[in-house]
């Protein structure tokens, strides 16, 4: 395809450009933690019913599965700049609809679950625009170091966010907290009006010539003809389908087999997110090793250590299942920012949107069909089976992609990827 960076963009500048606009998306991301955790904290509060929680999951869902290859398409086709602001604008427009409503007195459960919709649609957008954009403005030797700024971004905000959030719900009615969401939307929005970044540019006739449908096809092909690819979006989901499971069972781990409580989840899930900050901290200073797929891998089959080690602790085990868990935290941030910096560093610019989109579809895909068996394995052979198996997964797909030929020389082989594009 015929592409060209546009001239406005100045790559001597990227650290100042860069940075104005993560900085933006960080605070946006952390007034979206805050209403996330208000949200569902009303709806447990009004309706106390496990179903219309799991209905919130849902539909907070359904666009990272259906929306996002789509976006994709459209972040490849769209300057991604504009993208990402009618992204931020329009989650920013459907909060303060629904604040008005908290306001008025009149919110209701459907009125929720339509904000989560919109939200996620719009997050469904900017995510494969922000990381494409990202490759284009960070030189490709700091993207790992972003992706461990990223990273460490969220373990922040999941550390954070809860406490803030209860805070915040003592001391402000629920429209004041949508509020804050709406002014930090406005400042991830405002450095991307202020600040050009690099803008991909399509033949016109050839943009003419093409749908939206016929570029997600060449999507599809792309990453089929490129068989280290594949097998990587393939493994992100297998990993996903086991791990999130696992995850969202932590909650009857601590209670039943450990005969712990609140408190006793809250130190796992508080040093599982000290781990986060520290792993992404630390890759965002080291860079991983020079081949960042060999990064991903090693951290991953770590992770898997650490579930399993978690699964087949005793009862009496819950400080060891405490370090643990710690080691999960540290090394997910290393392993997803790597391998995100290795497909931004090695995919074309004009093909990242529909690569990235469908791997968190694929992720994205796995995660309740993992739920749904998790449920009835865990209930006939109790909640530690699942995190053995998940982290037996999780070292299993780290030595297998380990000897999967192009996979650890992802960003240097030139195999069929040549093909597809």
């Amino acid at each position: 395809m015929r592409r060209s960076i546009a001239r406005a963009w100045d790559p001597a500048r990227w650290r100042a450009v860069f940075f104005a606009v993560w900085s933006g998306q960080a605070a946006s991301l952390f007034g979206s933690q805050l209403v996330q955790f208000a949200l569902v904290w009303w709806l447990t509060q009004t309706t106390g019913s496990a179903t219309v929680l799991a209905g919130a999951t849902l539909v907070a869902l359904l666009p990272q599965i259906l929306v996002a290859p789509v976006a994709g398409a459209l972040a490849d086709r769209w300057n991604r700049r504009w993208v990402m602001v009618f992204a931020d604008g329009g989650i920013a427009l459907a909060t303060l609809g629904l604040a008005l409503l908290f306001a008025s007195g009149v919110a209701q459960v459907w009125h929720v679950y339509l904000a989560l919709l919109v939200r996620s649609t719009g997050g469904a957008f900017h995510w494969p625009a922000m990381q494409s954009s990202t490759a284009m403005m960070v030189p490709e030797r700091h993207l790992a170091r972003i992706g461990g700024l990223n990273q460490s971004l969220y373990g922040l905000c999941s550390i954070a966010a809860p406490p803030l959030g209860a805070i915040l719900l003592s001391a402000l009615p629920m429209y004041g907290i949508l509020a804050i969401d709406v002014a930090t939307a406005l400042f991830a929005i405002l450095p991307l009006l202020g600040f050009e970044i690099p803008v991909l540019r399509r033949d016109p006739a050839e943009a003419a010539k093409s749908s939206v449908l016929a570029d997600l096809r060449t999507g599809f092909r792309f990453v089929a003809a490129w068989r280290p690819l594949l097998v990587i979006i393939v493994a992100a989901a297998v990993i996903n389908l086991f791990a999130n499971p696992a995850v969202s069972l932590l909650p009857l781990l601590v209670t039943s087999h450990f005969g712990g409580g609140a408190l006793q989840l809250a130190q796992l899930e508080s040093v599982f997110g000290v781990g986060m900050v520290v792993g992404g901290v630390l890759l965002g200073v080291w860079g991983g090793f020079k081949r960042r797929m060999v990064t991903a891998m090693l951290a991953l089959l770590l992770q898997g250590i650490g579930f399993a080690a978690v699964g087949l602790l005793p009862a009496a085990g819950l400080g060891a299942a405490t370090v643990a868990m710690a080691l999960i935290g540290f090394t997910n941030p290393i392993c997803n920012g790597a391998l995100i910096a290795a497909i931004q560093a090695r995919v074309p610019h004009g093909m990242q949107g529909r690569v990235l989109s469908l791997l968190s579809s694929g992720a994205a895909a796995a995660s309740p069909l993992g739920l749904l068996a998790a449920g009835p394995l865990a209930d006939r052979f109790g909640v530690p089976i699942w995190y053995v198996i998940a982290g037996a997964v999780m070292v299993a797909v780290s030595l297998i992609l380990s000897a999967v030929p192009g996979v650890l020389r992802f960003e240097t082989d030139r195999g069929s990827e040549g093909a597809a594009t």
